[in-house]
């Protein structure tokens, strides 16, 4: 008989439990069990209870969307978020002796918003326009939304220092209902206010300068003209003056009459003839001519140039017609210092193109030394627009006029005295004479106070400037006949300068007349430079008598800038 054997079903927990595992069993986590499949109950009823909720979200959508569709569409397009701008407060601009010269004023806004942002006002003086400029105001739209939101500089220390001036608006959300009414608002940012910016101007000196000396233009039938002052040490301005001016309050304003008849004005008002205007120079660089031909080693300063009233130069094409250079009248014998006094045009022909035994620098190295002091670039100022003018040379007069017409040791002569295409502008002019003063180092001007100085050096020894700057101040006190700037010899007020006379037109029927210089001689502290536009040919007043009222005016009230 067979043995009956007992068989057991074996758990599928049994087959994966062994040695390895079983020890460390955690019962609590399920450990070493076979997870057995859902029921069929449990399964209906998560789908029931998902089905009830489709049901629901499904009649919550009905509802709003057909219902009530109508209803919740009106209150959406009339319960809305509405941006607000809260304008920034634009910085002060001061000038150096803490005087506002503009600030914000009057309340500006829209009927439709409550947003406001403030007027810009200008000191109420004569000749600020071109250095204050203008802004442009936000603009806004027939519901009152704005599309510009920005006050924004245009022109003059407004547009140079707009950055610093701006600061930055913030803004609002307002929420508001069906009727208007405010449900609640939100600050997203806050305006920040704009710094404030100190000017090295003294405004009561701009605006003096800037009175006497058109004054004076007017009188004598200049066009217009401009005038600077500069620390030959900082190159800090204490004057930029361009006249005729204009109503910069009108042009931010827009009045379109004003900005018409400004812009239609023959006279160019807009024009900032300090830094834009582009004149022929004339004897005004002769001082950096004298320096450069003491550097170059050319001529002692102590060599005498006779001077008979003019220099004739063969004519190899037509031997019955020499070529004559004129001198603007007889000097006789003088040496550096007197050629500079008298402003010979014979000396700097003879040392500029050369002539006889005398050797002269040549185009090049006349065209090397402008450069050095700054002409035919710009200076570096803050302020936009610029101009670079131009020194002519050989390169220059084939583009201009065509290479049939090759460059002749008239146009060297010519070059030397500051005429044929030489263009400056009256900033350059005042940078080159500082850095006659200031012992060669050409600064960058600044109309910003209290900055760094930034320079180059022209490369001319301080002990051959010093030949020059004592031929300027010859220039006011020698007892000459000839001397040219007797006019600013004067108490109280030791004056190096120089003028500069320029034939201007197709038959030289007008003038520009420079005048240039720095003080106290003996140590300089400032340099100007001033020239009076489009004269008749033949006026005697010009740049120098011009600016006399203004120094006795000094003088008198202002003894800081004097000594």
């Amino acid at each position: 008989m067979k043995r009956r054997l007992n068989v057991r079903e074996i758990a599928p927990e049994d087959i994966f439990l062994d040695s390895s595992n079983l020890p460390h069993r955690d019962d609590l986590q399920l450990e070493a069990r076979v997870v057995r499949p859902l029921g069929g109950r449990v399964i209906m009823g998560v789908g029931v209870a998902f089905a009830f909720a489709l049901l629901a979200f499904g009649a919550r959508i009905f509802d709003l969307e057909v219902l009530n569709g109508a209803v919740y569409a009106d209150i959406s397009r009339n319960n809305h978020l509405q941006r607000t701008v809260e304008f920034a407060s634009r910085g002060i601009i001061s000038d150096r002796t803490g005087e506002k010269l503009a600030w914000n004023a009057v309340l500006a806004s829209t009927t439709d918003s409550v947003n406001s942002f403030a007027l810009r006002r200008s000191a109420d003086l004569p000749g600020l326009s071109h250095l204050i400029g203008f802004v442009r105001y936000p603009k806004a739209d027939a519901a009152g939304e704005w599309w510009r939101e920005e006050i924004m500089g245009i022109s003059g220390a407004e547009h140079a220092f707009d950055d610093m001036l701006a600061g930055a608006n913030g803004s609002t959300m307002i929420e508001t209902d069906a009727a208007g009414r405010s449900q609640g608002q939100i600050i997203i940012e806050k305006p920040k206010s704009g710094s404030d910016v100190t000017l090295s101007i003294d405004a009561e000196v701009q605006s003096t300068l800037f009175s006497l000396l058109s004054a004076h233009a007017k009188r004598q039938g200049f066009v217009g003209g401009a005038a600077a002052i500069m620390d030959v040490h900082t190159g800090e301005l204490l004057a930029l003056v361009s006249f005729p001016g204009y109503d910069n309050t009108a042009f931010a304003e827009g009045d379109s009459a004003v900005v018409r008849a400004t812009s239609e004005d023959p006279r160019s008002p807009l024009l900032n003839r300090a830094i834009s205007g582009l004149y022929a120079p004339g004897s005004i660089v002769k001082p950096i001519f004298a320096a450069a031909a003491l550097n170059e080693g050319i001529i002692d300063p102590e060599t005498k140039i006779v001077s008979t009233g003019a220099i004739t130069v063969p004519n190899p094409y037509d031997p019955e017609h020499p070529s004559v250079y004129r001198d603007w009248t007889v000097h006789g014998p003088i040496n550096m210092r007197e050629a500079i006094a008298v402003s010979s045009d014979e000396y700097f022909y003879t040392i500029g193109g050369g002539y006889g035994s005398q050797v002269g620098l040549g185009i090049r190295r006349l065209d090397e030394y402008a450069r050095a002091f700054g002409f035919a670039s710009p200076t570096g100022i803050a302020l936009a627009g610029e101009e670079s003018g131009v020194i002519p040379t050989p390169e220059w007069k084939a583009a201009v006029f065509g290479e049939d017409d090759p460059w002749r040791i008239g146009n060297t002569y010519h070059t030397a005295i500051g005429q044929y295409g030489f263009q400056v502008t009256p900033l350059q002019a005042v940078r080159f004479i500082a850095a006659i003063a200031n012992g060669g180092r050409l600064i960058v001007p600044q109309i910003e106070a209290n900055m760094a100085p930034s320079y180059t050096n022209v490369g001319v020894p301080d002990e051959y400037l010093q030949i020059v700057r004592e031929g300027m101040r010859l220039a006011v006190t020698s007892t000459r006949r000839d001397a040219t700037v007797k006019v600013l010899n004067m108490q109280g007020l030791e004056i190096a300068a120089k003028t500069g006379t320029a034939q201007i037109g197709a038959k030289n029927e007008w003038i520009n007349s420079w005048s240039v210089g720095f003080w106290p001689a003996g140590d300089p502290k400032y340099a100007y430079a001033a020239v009076l536009e489009k004269a008749p040919a033949g006026t005697l007043s010009g740049a120098a008598p011009g600016l006399r009222p203004f120094f006795e005016w000094l003088i008198a009230n202002k003894p800081e800038y004097i000594h």
